[in-house]
């Protein structure tokens, strides 16, 4: 059986092109709201509620 021959990347020249893909479009709009929400949660639920649990612990 014959030796497999070993080149450099270079010296072979193909199937090196590493390409990624685009994300699309509604994949940004998904993680807008996302964070969006996730502030807004905060800020109207869990801010106050914390309030209350550090100034009388159950």
């Amino acid at each position: 059986m014959d030796k497999p021959e070993y080149k450099s990347a270079e010296e072979e020249g193909r199937y090196h092109h590493y390409t990624g893909n685009t994300i699309p479009w509604f994949i940004h709009l998904m993680w807008l709201l996302f964070w969006v929400f996730s502030i807004i949660y905060l800020i109207r639920f869990m801010l106050p509620a914390l309030q209350v649990e550090l100034v009388t612990p159950p």
